[in-house]
């Protein structure tokens, strides 16, 4: 009998018969030892899941999510949960259409002049959630208050402005330092109301905008109201993809989406009362390099990292449907997109080729960071494997979300994996790679430093800045995965986007008036 066969009978006899059944025992032992890998992590999520089942409220449609957010001050906010949710409870000035150029949301805007940009509020905004009306005023209390801020990522972005004027209610012109074109595009940040904002009110954990959504509550579970019809979303941490699998085949949740292994896809797709809708995805994922490392500054070495991985083997084996090479970022369909970068292939002897001609005495050793989510593991023990090959000894760290995070915050890893999310416009090369943009002031994490790519930074030379970074390598990139979210069959208009945000919330239904959770 096959993998697959085996794992599908594994996963039916846990959700039908629970831990304790012979047959569990008989089939795992038909498993392959790669195979096994992805469930040896299992036994413990089911033990707490047999024994700690709660019945949710019907009318609610739940959301098994990996990560939980870590704050929802959309001026601290950086991880991809925290963004999905800030997305739904505050809007913001500027959208971004298709081709990911900016578009009016809140505001329209004019260019006064290369230094001056008016914004004026469109009519009918709905109010804050707390009552009072979204004016001119509380966008400028908004971007005021992240100026004034030491300790965010995001206040670099607005250094240069230089004043923001109020007009009228609803007009306010930003004047900036230094000529800006792109100026519009970088007004993402989520409108706060100017009373809370003196009132220094605790947004990360319990925010007010004026978005589609309200916050509710946010204790074990982070549960939202829609106000155009008042349906509750719960969003709850379930690390572990097997148990989120397993608590949608018994009904505990409705809706899931990404972070899921091929396998349990590929399981999900033969249920019928499962749906499964996959998308091309957008979101880049990427080695960070510690740039003030001694043996990573050598671009020999980073070159070797780069040809000791077997992207397209992981890709097919690992990843889901839709997922694809990255080379930089922005993918190349995106207007400052780069389709002329060449992958670099895998090609494990010339990498030690590579690393023996700058010096190194194989096996070089290398500390990788990562989360504990399984799959991120399993990715981990893959890049192990393949850089071992090429002279890598590979040591593996998972370490719990947020303590993972910190660490690479403040710049204490050797090597770690991530992927950036929701990123549309061009201005993330200088964040991420500006020598100027180093943390917490900035997004420059691995202490990159080049005049050069700073000189073509600042000409905002996109395709001179993508062929820059592809040739030295800053970090080392792998793939744009493909989106998938996994629902009840009842659950209708909902989508996996291409970025993987969770916007389609705003529009989930459930059709059918008979519950869906086990009794």
């Amino acid at each position: 009998m096959s993998d697959q066969a085996n794992l599908h009978d594994y996963l039916e006899t846990l959700i039908c018969k629970g831990l304790r059944s012979v047959k569990v025992g008989v089939i795992y032992s038909k498993l392959s030892i790669k195979m096994k890998s992805i469930l040896f992590i299992v036994a413990f999520g089911l033990l707490w899941l047999c024994g700690c089942t709660e019945r949710l409220p019907d009318t609610s449609i739940h959301f098994a999510i990996a990560q939980a957010p870590i704050n929802l001050d959309p001026r601290y906010a950086t991880d991809a949960a925290s963004e999905r949710v800030n997305r739904l409870i505050y809007q913001r000035l500027v959208e971004f259409d298709a081709a990911s150029k900016p578009t009016p949301s809140l505001a329209s805007w004019q260019k006064l002049s290369s230094t001056q940009y008016r914004f004026t509020l469109r009519n009918n905004i709905a109010s804050f959630h707390h009552g009072k009306p979204l004016t001119a005023e509380d966008v400028k209390a908004t971007y005021e208050s992240l100026l004034a801020l030491n300790d965010t990522p995001h206040a670099a972005e607005y250094r240069n402005i230089h004043r923001i004027a109020l007009i009228n209610a609803q007009t306010l012109d930003f004047d900036l330092t230094q000529p800006d074109a792109d100026f519009p595009a970088r007004l993402l940040i989520g409108i706060m109301p100017k009373d809370l904002i003196k009132q220094q009110h605790d947004f990360t954990h319990q925010p007010i905008g004026n978005g589609a959504f309200e916050f509710v509550s946010w204790q074990r579970r982070l549960t939202l109201k829609r106000l155009r019809d008042n349906q509750l979303i719960t969003l709850t941490e379930v690390k572990d993809p097997t148990v989120r699998v397993l608590k949608l085949m018994r009904g505990e949740t409705d809706l899931m989406q990404g972070d899921l292994p091929p396998e349990l896809v590929q399981y999900l797709q033969k249920k019928p009362d499962i749906q499964v809708k996959t998308a091309q995805g957008t979101n880049f994922s990427y080695l960070g390099l510690n740039m003030q490392d001694l043996i990573l500054k050598q671009l020999k070495v980073r070159q070797a990292i780069a040809h000791a991985i077997d992207r397209e083997a992981i890709i097919q084996q690992v990843m889901v449907n839709n997922t694809r090479l990255a080379e930089v970022i922005l993918p190349p369909e995106h207007y400052a997109g780069n389709a002329t970068l060449q992958h670099a292939e895998y090609n494990p002897a010339l990498a030690k080729q590579l690393l023996q001609s700058a010096g190194i005495t194989l096996p070089l050793k290398l500390v990788y960071k990562t989360s504990t989510d399984a799959q991120r593991v399993r990715l981990a023990t893959i890049l192990q494997a393949q850089m071992a090959i090429a002279g890598i000894d590979l040591e593996i760290r998972s370490l719990d979300w947020g303590t993972f995070f910190a660490e690479v915050k403040q710049g204490n890893f050797q090597l770690y994996g991530l992927t950036w999310v929701g990123i549309r416009t061009p201005e993330i090369y200088s964040k991420v790679f500006g020598s100027q943009w180093m943390p917490p002031n900035g997004l420059n994490r691995g202490g990159y430093q080049d005049a050069t790519l700073d000189a073509l930074l600042l000409a905002e030379n996109w395709p001179a800045v993508t062929a820059r970074i592809h040739t030295q390598l800053p970090y080392i990139p792998l793939w744009y995965e493909g989106q998938v979210a996994v629902m009840q069959k009842e659950i209708q208009q909902y989508s996996p986007q291409s970025d993987g945000n969770w916007d389609n919330l705003a529009t989930i239904q459930r059709s059918a008036t008979i519950s869906n959770y086990a009794h």
